[in-house]
């Protein structure tokens, strides 16, 4: 279900070879994947250290096990050449890094509904975010007035709680910033009860002040959770906020900055975020 310059909050991993390293690296790759989405290999090598070949193999692997596929969305292309093969998870990627327990609280919900009926759902799911919010208040009320710290500090700390979350400016002259959560633990329980969403958005309006813009969701079947945060009220039809637009928010920064140029060597650079 979750500016300035993007920010994250995972440090530079580095891969491994061989036996279970490599099923480690493999797990680190796909984690990787579900923050930075749709990303290219010649991104993740320079994540990890190792060259573009090398990081192929283990994409190969995550992909055969559908774990990991190309993105519809392809960033954008720098100069001749082919557009750059992006990476995002797939349903089964995201079970993957889930806790387990998606199927049991979704049949407990499902209990619920059917016995006091779905306002008992929307009360279960105000009282947990009501939860979150309460939690999340004091980091984001230290970080200031300034909206993108506002929206930085909240990123931060959805990601420390396994929302892979960023947040960065996007749309002409600063038009607002975009929030991104490339994993949900909790996607099956909302892609079931929406009312989960809608609460959640409500929240982040609260947390940092402004009306916020849910644009794509985990659970509606997106790879990635983005919500928009306008500086100012935006009128309807801008440009930048047409979920199919060509400057679309959601194809804007979205962790795909590097085109995948098929070199065999990526020399290791500091990352991006």
């Amino acid at each position: 279900m979750f500016i300035g310059s993007e920010t994250s909050t995972t440090p530079q991993r580095t891969a491994s070879a061989g036996g279970d390293g490599d099923a480690r690296t493999r797990d680190l790759v796909l984690e990787r994947i579900s923050e930075l989405g749709p990303v290219t290999a010649a991104r993740l090598a320079e994540e990890f250290g190792v060259t573009a070949t090398g990081v192929r193999r283990h994409l190969d692997h995550l992909v055969a096990a559908d774990l990991i596929t190309t993105s519809e969305t392809a960033p954008a292309r720098r100069g001749r050449g082919r557009p750059a093969r992006a990476y995002v998870l797939t349903p089964e990627g995201h079970r993957r890094l889930s806790t387990g327990y998606g199927d049991v609280a979704t049949s407990a919900l499902e209990f619920l509904s059917d016995r006091f009926g779905p306002e008992a759902v929307a009360d279960f799911a105000r009282v947990t975010l009501a939860a979150l919010e309460k939690r999340y208040a004091p980091i984001v009320e230290a970080a200031g007035d300034d909206l993108a710290d506002r929206a930085q500090a909240l990123a931060q700390a959805l990601a420390r709680d396994g929302y892979a979350a960023s947040a960065r400016p996007v749309g002409p002259s600063g038009l607002g910033l975009q929030l991104c959560q490339g994993h949900c633990p909790m996607h099956e329980v909302a892609a079931r009860f929406p009312q989960f969403c809608e609460e959640e958005t409500e929240v982040f309006a609260r947390l940092l002040g402004v009306h916020v813009q849910r644009l794509a969701t985990l659970a509606g079947g997106e790879h990635v959770c983005t919500t928009f945060v306008p500086r100012e009220p935006v009128p309807i039809g801008t440009p930048g906020l047409r979920p199919n637009a060509a400057d679309d928010p959601r194809r804007q920064g979205t962790g795909s900055h590097d085109e995948d140029t098929g070199e065999a060597g990526v020399g290791a650079r500091a990352p991006h975020h």
